[in-house]
């Protein structure tokens, strides 16, 4: 299972959210974790996030599975990742 950032050096809610995935990353350690920068990564655009950003997205088998978009707090970090593993992990 990986976990999939999206964020962009221009977005502020993106530099926000910036620490609270370092504090998702630290809760669940065992998921695969990969940032991209829309701007400079050019896998970031497979996605297709356009301007919604930031997004994480979790991917199993190379499908993705679920999406959450914008600023959120890290305990609404926490309830989608807990949601989401239970049913694919």
């Amino acid at each position: 299972m990986k976990i999939i950032g999206i964020s962009a050096i221009w977005c502020s809610s993106c530099l926000i959210m910036k620490k609270v995935w370092t504090k998702a990353k630290q809760k669940y350690p065992n998921l695969e974790w990969v940032e991209y920068d829309l701007d400079f990564d050019p896998e970031a655009t497979s996605y297709q996030v356009e301007d919604k950003l930031p997004v994480l997205i979790l991917e199993q088998n190379g499908l993705e599975q679920s999406r959450l978009v914008g600023e959120k707090t890290i305990e609404e970090v926490f309830v989608w990742l807990s949601q989401n593993i239970k049913e694919n992990y």
